[in-house]
């Protein structure tokens, strides 16, 4: 098989410098050409490359190399990664089933029993280093720091502390469990989250850092009230990332609150921790987008926030919707204090139309234009 490497046109110097310096605007309150882009890269990068969404998670090398390409086509960000919604799994026990159609899925639960719990550790260091999920993400972090070095930025990965949990036994019988056994729906989470924490110290040691991203997406208004939100992902996210800063990942951090969080971002707020390079973004308010002058309100003194656009018009609507609802989140959200990225709220589809792309990425420029407003 060819290398990824070898594959790919060189990078365009100058757009990568551009883009570097327009990324760290919102950090640094440098107002550098216009708001970035973020649309949460993933699989779509390989689509639009002319590979498959199983190639982009079965060969992290060429999945990151996808991705840093899609960032030069679309004009994004001047970073690449790769990554899966559910890593640490096969470390605790479970067995990862590729897909043709969409990311690995554990084959099946590994407890079935509320007896089995107990059964479940969070793995030494040795273990740890021995298993599936370093392995890939050592792959793709020292094949991009060799071969696309100015790209180069290793993620400490826990996208969802809970509902990675919740794959041990089942989605529904943890829900179930929250309510009829929580001492053993919080010895799930307390392990995954222990695990999580272990794989980022290795990354932070072997690359010198790594930027923390992680977020709450079972635990949302869809599923709990606020306080079982607050209870079973809340705590466990302040946990995650102090762990995190103490281990020697960070002090980049990315809270994506996937999913419906209409009233529970207020408890999470309270529980989450943060640093002067923090991005803050939630996909929902109930059916609708999360509005970013709510977002800017709440979040605004504390991180860099990031509006969304909603990733059902990134994929079935038009290019003048996507251009509309991005040009009405810039409008709310562009003038927070702490900077402001224009997103997509989550990964975006891996089918999206790349002109919907583009129009995403136009409003920025448009609407988003530093000086302009």
């Amino acid at each position: 098989m060819t290398a990824a490497h070898e594959m790919f046109a060189p990078v365009d110097e100058k757009w990568h410098k551009e883009a570097r310096q327009r990324f760290a605007s919102p950090f640094m309150g440098t107002n550098h050409g216009h708001i970035p882009v973020d649309p949460m890269m993933l699989s779509h990068a390989a689509i639009v490359s002319g590979h498959t969404i199983r190639e982009f998670y079965e060969n992290p090398e060429l999945g990151a190399y996808c991705v840093a390409a899609a960032q030069e086509l679309y004009d994004l960000l001047p970073v690449t990664h790769w990554y899966f919604s559910l890593p640490w799994l096969t470390e605790l026990g479970m067995e990862v089933q590729y897909m043709d159609l969409m990311p690995p899925v554990p084959k099946a639960p590994i407890v079935f029993d509320p007896s089995q719990v107990e059964d479940i550790h969070v793995p030494s260091a040795e273990d740890l280093a021995k298993g599936w999920t370093l392995h890939q993400l050592f792959k793709e972090n020292d094949y991009i720091e060799k071969h696309l070095p100015q790209f180069f930025l290793p993620l400490a990965i826990a996208s969802d502390l809970t509902g990675s949990a919740a794959q041990l036994v089942g989605v529904e019988n943890f829900i179930m469990w929250t309510m009829s056994e929580p001492d053993l729906a919080h010895h799930l989470v307390r392990t995954y989250m222990e695990t999580a924490a272990s794989g980022a110290e290795a990354i932070a040691a072997r690359y010198g850092n790594a930027m923390v991203t992680t977020g709450s997406v079972l635990g949302n208004n869809d599923i709990f009230s606020d306080d079982m939100v607050r209870d079973f992902s809340g705590k466990y996210l302040n946990e995650f990332v102090t762990k995190c800063f103490e281990k020697g990942a960070g002090p980049q951090v990315f809270y994506h609150l996937c999913g419906n969080h209409e009233t529970d971002y207020k408890v999470l707020k309270d529980q989450m921790i943060w640093s002067p390079m923090t991005v803050m973004h939630i996909g929902y308010m109930g059916r609708e987008v999360f509005p970013s002058d709510l977002l800017v309100q709440e979040f605004g003194g504390y991180a860099t926030c990031m509006g969304t656009v909603d990733t059902k018009v990134m994929l079935h609507g038009t290019p003048k919707q996507v251009y509309e609802q991005a040009r009405d989140q810039l409008l709310k959200g562009r003038g927070c204090s702490s900077g402001f990225i224009l997103g997509t709220a989550c990964e975006v589809p891996p089918y999206t139309p790349p002109v919907n792309m583009n129009a995403l990425v136009k409003a920025a420029r448009d609407f988003g234009t530093y000086g302009t407003w």
